[in-house]
């Protein structure tokens, strides 16, 4: 990652950081909390847990990016305040200093008073934490283009880096990755709505559903992965 990373404060209060060697932050600038809400909250793990809960005991999340933190802090919140079970696994090949993931406020933001979201960045990585009742984090510290996995996930969150500075993680066969670790019927959802991502999701088997996007973009992206139980 290049260095001089600079903490920055988005248009709702909540910070985000940003690259400069690759002109790139890690959030909307509209608004990073009202970004990943929207976008992994709403229309990701709540969708899921409002389509599934029947059949669901315990969500299983990937997330491609874990960044600053702030998916999984908003996943783990929402799993308790739901009393809702996630299992998390995210990705990061370039982790995040503690002398700047300690500076986020996202906590502060949401008047939580709980160490939840230092705990997301302290614990350790490659090893599943059990960080509430509700919410259990493996941290994985890798390339997602060299990982792999079994079909096992209801839900991805797909939280890398623009398609213009990011490439390699938008390649078609990065996606195919991820439509076979989703179970069938799992769902994967990300703030992009470029046109090559819809034709590359549909052509691998994705039905792509575009969506209002958040404030600042004008759409967004879920796929729903239309494999069946056979093809496993």
């Amino acid at each position: 990652m290049p260095g001089n990373i600079t903490l920055f404060t988005t248009q709702d209060g909540s910070h985000s950081l940003k690259v400069p060697a690759l002109n790139e932050t890690y959030h909307s600038s509209h608004g990073a909390i009202q970004e990943s809400n929207y976008v992994f909250i709403l229309q990701g793990l709540n969708h899921v847990a409002d389509k599934q809960k029947e059949c669901i005991k315990c969500i299983k999340v990937f997330e491609v990016g874990f960044g600053t933190g702030l998916n999984a802090y908003l996943s783990a919140r929402e799993a308790g305040r739901n009393k809702l079970p996630i299992t998390y696994h995210a990705i990061e090949k370039y982790p995040l200093a503690n002398s700047i993931s300690s500076k986020l406020n996202y906590a502060s933001q949401l008047n939580d008073e709980s160490a939840l979201f230092e705990q997301l960045h302290v614990c350790g990585w490659n090893k599943t934490e059990q960080l509430t009742p509700y919410f259990s984090l493996k941290k994985i510290n890798s390339d997602f283009r060299y990982f792999t996995s079994r079909s096992q996930y209801h839900l991805i969150f797909f939280d890398a880096f623009a398609p213009g500075k990011q490439p390699e993680l938008w390649d078609k066969q990065i996606l195919e990755k991820c439509f076979n670790m989703l179970l069938p019927g799992g769902v994967f959802v990300t703030y992009s709505a470029m046109g090559q991502l819809k034709r590359d999701l549909k052509s691998i088997g994705f039905t792509v559903e575009v969506l209002p996007g958040p404030p600042g973009k004008w759409e967004m992206v879920r796929g729903v992965s239309v494999r069946c139980e056979c093809e496993m």
